[in-house]
């Protein structure tokens, strides 16, 4: 079987969220099971061409709407993995990766060149499984090859994968012929409420749709979660389906991780706090291995639950407890977190950037890890934390309702909560900080639990191959 996956992001070229890291691990642990999986990204000029080792292969010529696009692709292989490269510098020459007032036409380019490549550098995939909003034309535009009874294509079934629902690709439905070069035939797969809107067209004319847990794949039958697509999603939702993401857990693994001062596994995990002192010896908090450390390392959006945070802060405080937050985000936020930490420097830090040293610090180091989303897909952050024996604290929604098990005493692996309310989110905390405080065996038994789960991609590998073979 031959996969292609058609995306904006894949680790360790460019990461802007969770798509990348799926991405940058997916192919590798279907490649482990026999599967051709293969990746085809846009060329940012972000992206080092020398570290990656990216190799020319050639060039062509894209047709979008009345535009005759230069369409350069280089290729590399990391893991096991081919990744082809379009390059245009008109379109991803640019200072981010997303926002741009173009977006539409950038990724409607990147979705026709995916697929228009694929003669070239010889690869004939079974299954196109293009991901979110940015490559769901890449549905359509097969489904305009097919009709022009391309032969290459007619065999290939696609799989649209949806990470996150809130971002759907909406533009003025002008830009259907203009920008898009798409006739009417395609008018009302893609409008939707006035708008282009590129992820229900993807919706409608995929052979399936999977999401990133099996509760999300549930709760965007329901318009809290769905941003205005539950009719088309219950609709489709025989072709719907949820499968959990893993973790790369070769990169993320305390016993092997160069970037934490000490090393430790489930045999050893009482060094894990030797992490912890250092921590707070490095941002100049108290140094005690008493004191209950509190994690956080997210975007800084509403969807992440942030102002729970803020509105419970100092009864976090009042528990004896540190608290450690690393993201960026929108401007309030920041200003928020820079004003609580000057306000309690004695017990909190706010650390506004992106840094993979820190966070990988922030997992090994912390006692519990929040996680307080109001929305999650899935949710990786949750998964590192139990890889390195941190301890969730979590709403149960989407992929955390999946992974985190309330702890009964023997069993489970955290602490959740119910209601999107700073209030039940404080139970939760407290019930984690009395446990800590209180029953060191059994904290010890929950950090034992974590360590020992099954956070890789295997099982979920599984499950994507038994969809692709469903569709074909």
């Amino acid at each position: 079987m031959k996969v292609c996956f058609i995306a904006a992001e894949a680790a360790p070229f460019v990461k802007v969220g969770g798509l990348g890291d799926v991405i940058g691990s997916l192919p590798k642990a279907l490649r482990e099971l026999g599967i051709d999986a293969r990746v085809v990204l846009p060329l940012y000029s972000s992206i080092d061409r020398e570290r990656f080792g990216l190799k020319y292969r050639g060039y062509q010529f894209v047709d979008l709407g009345w535009r005759h696009l230069y369409c350069g692709i280089f290729e590399t292989v990391v893991d096991g993995v081919p990744f082809y490269f379009i390059d245009n510098e008109q379109y991803f020459k640019r200072e981010s990766i997303y926002g741009q007032a173009d977006d539409g036409e950038r990724f409607a380019f990147f979705s026709k060149a995916a697929l228009e490549i694929l003669p070239g550098v010889d690869f004939k995939p079974d299954i196109v499984n293009v991901n979110d909003w940015h490559t769901a034309l890449s549905v359509i535009y097969l489904d305009v090859l097919k009709s022009r009874e391309a032969d290459f294509y007619k065999d290939m079934k696609s799989v649209l994968s949806i990470h996150n629902i809130e971002f759907q690709g909406r533009f003025n439905p002008y830009e259907m012929g203009n920008l898009f070069g798409l006739d009417n035939k395609y008018f009302d797969a893609l409008i939707y409420n006035g708008d282009l809107n590129l992820l229900k067209s993807a919706i409608q004319l995929a052979d399936r749709i999977n999401t990133v847990s099996e509760t999300y794949a549930r709760e965007i039958l329901d318009p809290y979660f769905s941003y205005g697509l539950d009719k088309i999603l219950i609709v489709e939702q025989g072709k719907l389906k949820g499968i959990l993401n893993g973790i790369d857990i070769e990169k993320f693994n305390p016993k092997t991780d160069p970037i934490i001062p000490i090393n430790y596994d489930i045999h050893t995990f009482e060094d894990k706090v030797k992490n912890k002192l250092e921590l707070q010896k490095e941002l100049g908090l108290e140094v005690s291995e008493d004191i209950p450390l509190v994690g956080m390392v997210t975007r800084l959006t509403h969807q992440k639950g942030i102002d729970l945070l803020l509105q419970a802060s100092e009864d976090i405080l009042r528990t004896g407890a540190q608290l450690v937050v690393l993201g960026t985000g929108d401007a309030h936020y920041e200003s928020a977190l820079r004003s609580l930490e000057n306000y309690r420097h004695d017990r909190v830090r706010s650390i506004l950037l992106f840094s993979n040293e820190m966070s990988a610090k922030i997992y090994a180091s912390s006692d519990i890890f929040l996680m307080p989303s109001k929305a999650e897909p899935c949710g990786l952050s949750q998964l590192i934390s139990m890889r390195y024996g941190t301890v969730p604290v979590v709403h149960r929604v989407g992929g955390l309702r999946d992974t985190v098990i309330p702890f009964t005493g023997v069993e489970g692996n955290g602490f959740t909560f119910e209601s999107f309310q700073s209030g039940d989110m404080m139970d939760a905390i407290y019930r984690a900080v009395t446990c800590f405080y209180q029953s060191p065996d059994e904290w010890n038994q929950i950090i034992k639990n974590n360590l020992n789960k099954d956070v890789s991609w295997e099982r979920s590998a599984k499950q994507y191959l038994s969809l692709y073979q469903e569709v074909l």
